[in-house]
């Protein structure tokens, strides 16, 4: 195995912690190969509150630790992607003079610079700074202005932040517990699309659902540029709170029958109009029936309130019904029967249900889930944010930490 190309990433949701390690294999077909996928339970934070941080340490701690030990690999610095209701993203704009007549790298990174300083953050931290356009001089929409000649430089670009709390204890369960270094964070806001959508869609008008356990977020993209972003406060678990209220039984209970028979709109399908299920099958504790049309209606409910404030939200933008490149749904939530029908009733849209389609440039697709979006995103933004330090530099803290590790296994 190539250690040197190999990589390590942490996806934190409220539920679950999912470590996946992959290796770059720089061959002429450049292949992505997966070392391993390990997904462990996540009991230390609800609502994006960590209740329990030693809890919380143990929850990481185990979850790489069972990834390493499965994919014969020693990390020492992994990137974080994880997705929270305390993201903020704001849009401001800033522009400088150009000391020379040419555009230089420098120039670029000093603007972005500009813009993020030019904003207020109270207790919170910037994550990343994306910039929608340029306009150098009169010239507007510029993707790229590197090597133009130009007066002044402008930027309009997206500022995702996050609470600084939120952020300082992750990387505390991570850097000074589990003694591996933080290389860099990534909200699943923005590491979804990366994969699922193309240029094609990009340029013509789309947008991302992400419907997560926690949270529901969307982006649109036009003109190859994110033009906005929101964070919607309902999401998949609300549909198990519905289900557990409305039938009188256990989370538990509720989750399972969400799974097993989670579909919508039923009252449009005749034949299923009389079926029930039995719920002593279910729960050992339950001995009564109920209608599978009745779940379909609880689910239902739920789901067309999220669409409803997806419509909303693209009411803001002017966008609600004009975007011909489709509406894609992503996460966990998206794998919910008859979503496609119902989204196109309430949005007036196109709508998919994004699937990875593998090539023969990624040689393993164990993770073919529309819940693996984030993955395969982050995949993308490791080579895109990465910068061109070393990744196997020596990092006394980690060596450290590796060591430590070991004598903890050897003492009982």
């Amino acid at each position: 195995m190539s250690i040197e190309n190999a990589i390590t990433c942490i996806d934190i949701w409220s539920s679950k912690i999912r470590t996946v390690i992959w290796e770059f294999v720089w061959d002429d077909k450049k292949q992505l190969h997966i070392l391993w996928v390990w997904i462990s339970n996540s009991n230390a934070i609800r609502k994006w509150n960590i209740l329990d941080m030693e809890e919380f340490k143990q929850n990481i701690d185990k979850s790489l630790e069972d990834a390493e030990k499965m994919s014969w690999f020693q990390t020492t610095w992994v990137f974080i992607s994880f997705n929270s209701s305390s993201f903020e993203v704001i849009n401001n704009k800033w522009i400088i003079a150009i000391s020379w007549d040419e555009i230089e790298v420098s120039d670029i990174e000093r603007v972005l610079d500009m813009v993020k300083s030019g904003v207020l953050l109270q207790n919170r931290e910037v994550l990343k700074v994306i910039p929608d356009n340029f306009t150098v001089d009169l010239e507007e929409w510029i993707k790229s202005p590197i090597w133009m000649n130009a007066r002044k430089l402008e930027v309009n670009a997206n500022i995702f932040s996050i609470s600084s709390n939120i952020l300082n204890n992750i990387k505390k369960s991570i850097e000074s517990w589990i003694w591996v270094e933080v290389y860099d964070i990534f909200p699943n806001l923005i590491s979804s699309p990366e994969w699922v959508l193309s240029k094609r869609q990009k340029e013509l008008w789309v947008v991302c659902v992400d419907i997560w356990s926690s949270t529901t977020w969307i982006t649109v993209f036009e003109e190859w540029s994110l033009i906005f972003s929101s964070i919607i406060p309902i999401w998949w678990d609300s549909v198990t709170n519905d289900i557990a209220l409305w039938l009188r039984t256990s989370i538990d209970t509720a989750e399972k029958l969400k799974l097993d028979f989670w579909e919508l709109s039923l009252e449009k399908i005749e034949w299923f109009k009389d079926s029930e299920i039995d719920f002593s099958k279910i729960s050992s504790q339950e001995e009564w029936t109920f209608s599978v049309l009745y779940l379909s209606k609880i689910i239902t409910a739920r789901y067309e309130e999220i669409l409803h404030f997806i419509k909303q939200e693209l009411k803001k933008i002017q966008r609600d019904w004009m975007l011909p490149e489709w509406a894609v749904f992503v996460g966990g939530g998206s794998k919910m029967r008859w979503l496609v029908e119902l989204s196109k009733e309430s949005l007036r849209l196109p709508v998919s249900i994004w699937v990875p389609k593998f090539d023969e440039s990624v040689s393993d697709a164990s993770i073919n889930d529309p819940s693996f979006a984030w993955v395969l995103g982050t995949i993308i933004l490791t080579n895109k944010y990465r910068d061109a330090r070393n990744v196997i530099s020596f990092n006394i803290w980690s060596l450290f930490g590796s060591i430590i590790k070991v004598f903890k296994k050897l003492l009982p």
